[in-house]
């Protein structure tokens, strides 16, 4: 079984990749599951694209990919660098999940503070 096909639950329509799992839905284990693979093009492949309209449109399209697998990677980016947590911590199951449930709790938060608006950003008058 491979490794991002362990890591679904099974309620999953489609699936974003970067280029390192190309191929991903060719494999045995794979087939026949109704799951959409949306992986990304090696990048010498999509240096290549034609300069044509479908060349620029399938750019456009790696580009959406990219911005989606983005927007996910940056809770994680945020948790690791900024809280810290990159070494492996043996303490248990719950315990470590409670750690990083409270880890990511705080990157939502940190993450919409920069989205909102500075409500009260009047100095003092």
């Amino acid at each position: 079984m491979s490794q991002a096909y362990a890591l679904l639950h099974g309620q999953e329509r489609t699936v974003f990749g970067d280029a390192g799992y190309q191929g991903l839905e060719k494999r045995p284990e794979n087939q026949g599951k109704a799951v959409e693979w949306l992986v990304a093009m090696k990048r010498s492949v999509r240096k290549a694209l034609p300069a044509d309209d479908l060349g620029q449109l399938q750019d456009r399209f790696e580009k959406l990919k990219a911005s989606i697998r983005a927007k996910v990677e940056h809770p994680f980016h945020v948790v690791k660098n900024l809280f810290r947590h990159r070494k492996t911590r043996y303490r248990g199951l719950a315990k470590n999940e409670a750690q990083l449930f409270a880890l990511f709790g705080f990157a939502n938060l940190l993450l919409a503070q920069r989205r909102m608006p500075a409500m009260h950003a009047r100095g003092v008058s």
